[in-house]
């Protein structure tokens, strides 16, 4: 049986990806997000609609606390025979925080926190219920490259230091802004795709890790951040128009729901682990990430600080990992 697990695939492109997947006919799909009531309207369509097998995790990817709730939910299911071991995880959920610097619950900047961080931990506690050719799929984002008009237009990401950006704003210290802590964590997202890779590869593991950029796109819960006139303006044929003008990346929900279905279980991406794909104006290719996301030393440097962060063992991390 085939089995996916997604964060956030209740809503904007998770949500036209699951659909994309039912429609493919994965027989089983796991729902893992923070809105249960919500997400029980997604698994009753999709029951009903296709006869897709679906389970639900409470997960909130800002709290360490819910990523290892969720995982430890994961393993009862599969321990239980409930669920199948898995042919891919897509680590989609995320958002960029407006307004005053917010913490998680272990204190650590949200929007770095729930991109990254939670995502880095649910990782490490389940890719060992991966398939031997599973996948990994990360969506990123255009604005991680600080040279290209989606990194400029947020403010240029900075030096991935997960300690500092965990940390921005404490101790009366001037905060990173919205777009810049956005768009770092997103570059994060990136070098532990990458990294994953090398270490899977060095470990003669055939599970994939794939980096997905989908593009701007407005109509999801991107922007709820922001006051509803400014959301409508957003989402206005003039504003897409003037983005494209502009140079900014941008996606729409059919086609990026679907390229992130086709990342997860389609055969033509076999080959597509350690690689960058991106939805821009109607198409969907593999791309060059940004020059600092291929530095391998800041990668592992990144991997060791958000192994303290997190508190993994050595004892608990996977042996493919370490």
């Amino acid at each position: 049986m085939s089995t996916v697990l997604i964060t956030g695939g209740h809503s904007g492109i998770g949500l036209e990806c699951v659909k994309r997947l039912a429609l493919d006919s994965i027989e089983h799909i796991v729902l893992a997000g923070r809105s249960p009531d919500r997400m029980k309207e997604v698994a009753n369509q999709l029951r009903q609609d296709h006869g897709t097998k679906v389970s639900i995790l409470q997960l909130d990817t800002s709290s360490l606390v819910s990523v290892r709730e969720a995982a430890a939910q994961f393993r009862s299911l599969l321990k239980s025979g409930d669920v199948e071991p898995l042919q891919a995880i897509l680590c989609n959920a995320g958002g960029r925080a407006f307004g005053a610097v917010q913490y998680s619950l272990e204190g650590y900047e949200e929007t770095f926190a729930s991109n990254y961080l939670g995502h880095f931990l649910l990782v490490h506690l389940l890719i060992d219920t991966l398939a031997d050719n599973g996948r990994i799929v990360f969506t990123a984002s255009g604005t991680h490259d600080p040279d290209t008009r989606d990194g400029k237009a947020v403010g240029p990401a900075v030096e991935p230091d997960a300690g500092m950006l965990a940390a921005t704003g404490k101790d009366g210290g001037k905060p990173l802004s919205a777009g810049v802590r956005y768009a770092t964590a997103k570059l994060c997202i990136i070098l532990f795709a990458y990294e994953l890779h090398r270490r899977l590869r060095k470990a003669g593991s055939g599970i994939s890790s794939i980096a997905f950029d989908p593009g701007s796109i407005s109509e999801t819960g991107f922007l709820r951040g922001l006051p509803a006139p400014l959301r409508m303006i957003a989402r206005s044929a003039f504003a897409k128009w003037m983005m494209k003008r502009a140079g900014i990346t941008v996606g729409s929900l059919d086609l990026s729901g679907a390229s992130l279905a086709k990342l997860a279980i389609d055969p033509a991406y076999t080959h597509g682990s350690g690689k960058y794909f991106q939805v821009n104006d109607g198409s969907f290719n593999e791309m060059r990430s940004a020059t600092m996301s291929y530095d391998e030393e800041r990668a592992a440097r990144l991997w060791r600080d958000s192994k303290q962060l997190v508190d993994l063992k050595t004892e608990d991390e996977c042996p493919l990992l370490r």
